[in-house]
């Protein structure tokens, strides 16, 4: 499958790196700068994708559950999102605290599809990513 990507300067007037169809000011930006919470698991996985493209590796810890986070390493999830191009995510299905996603990213100059089921777990009212199933 040969994927379509574009190298874009960001700004809060380019679409969201999501694949929302929003203007990243209206979108992944509030959560990134706290100025808002991700309301739903898939607001919180779509803001994760946008971190991961953007490198913002203190969001993507932030975002984890605390119960999960030592088995993260953050030189290790730098090198993951700085490793890659992220070029798209589509949401396959999105209910009570599961989102299954693929996320398009290019290594090198080769393209690759990671196919998740995540599992988010809300506390005192905020969204943390909990685990995954990588699918095939």
């Amino acid at each position: 499958m040969k994927i379509e990507y574009v190298t874009i300067n960001y700004t809060n007037t380019t679409l969201c790196r999501c694949c929302s169809n929003l203007n990243y000011a209206n979108c992944c930006e509030p959560y990134h700068l706290k100025q808002q919470k991700p309301l739903t698991p898939e607001q919180l996985m779509r803001s994760r994708f946008t971190a991961y493209g953007l490198h913002l590796i203190d969001y993507l810890v932030a975002t984890t559950h605390a119960s999960q986070r030592h088995l993260y390493q953050k030189k290790e999830i730098e090198h993951w999102a700085k490793s890659n191009v992220w070029l798209k995510l589509e949401i396959c299905e999105a209910r009570n605290d599961m989102v299954e996603f693929k996320a398009y990213y290019r290594n090198g100059l080769k393209e690759f599809v990671h196919h998740e089921r995540s599992v988010f777990k809300k506390e005192n009212g905020i969204w943390f990513y909990l685990e995954g199933t990588y699918l095939s």
